[in-house]
């Protein structure tokens, strides 16, 4: 095994910082795309474990999390939110125009509610925006949660305003034993 000591540590870090300098990045700028490096890498790996639901599957798990009624929102609801942002997808990504994403099977917002390391301002799930794109949903669901306990409540969601609101969703839990 290859050991450095103290000395030959310090040379090839001021070399590391030489070589930045002279391709014009600073320290600031190289540790950035390190992180900006790891998030793809956690991304990538959580894209390895994705899921995606059937219908009746995820309705039966939000139920058991509590969902069904949860500040007023109907199972139904939350089912057809689910179906027209991901597709009950646990690895879904959608870039939008104004820069931020929308991550996971409730496509969560990096602008106002996760950090993705680039356009999260507010953070307020208070979590990574990696996070919601994992097959164990607790952390998604919990961030759901948090955004209807806001003014705008389920209307957060424009496929919710589009697809859902003031129609007859019963459908999306229709056949699912309830």
């Amino acid at each position: 095994m290859l050991t450095l000591d103290n000395s030959q540590q310090d040379v090839n870090k001021w070399s590391r910082r030489l070589c930045a300098s002279e391709f014009g990045r600073t320290d600031f700028q190289l540790k950035r795309e390190q992180k900006m490096k790891s998030l793809v890498f956690l991304l990538l790996v959580a894209g390895a474990s994705a899921k995606v639901f059937e219908r009746c599957q995820w309705a039966r798990l939000l139920k058991a999390q509590g969902m069904d009624g949860y500040r007023g929102v109907s199972l139904a609801n939350w089912v057809c939110l689910t179906q027209h942002e991901s597709r009950f997808n646990t690895n879904a990504i959608n870039h939008n125009r104004d820069g931020s994403t929308d991550y996971g099977i409730f496509q969560i917002n990096s602008y106002w509610w996760c950090d993705d390391g680039k356009t999260g301002r507010v953070n307020g799930c208070k979590i990574p925006c990696s996070a919601l794109l994992s097959d164990s949903v607790g952390t998604a669901i919990a961030c759901a949660k948090r955004i209807v306990q806001d003014p705008s409540g389920i209307a957060a969601w424009v496929a919710w305003r589009d697809h859902c609101r003031g129609r007859d969703v019963s459908s999306y839990i229709q056949g699912c034993g309830f």
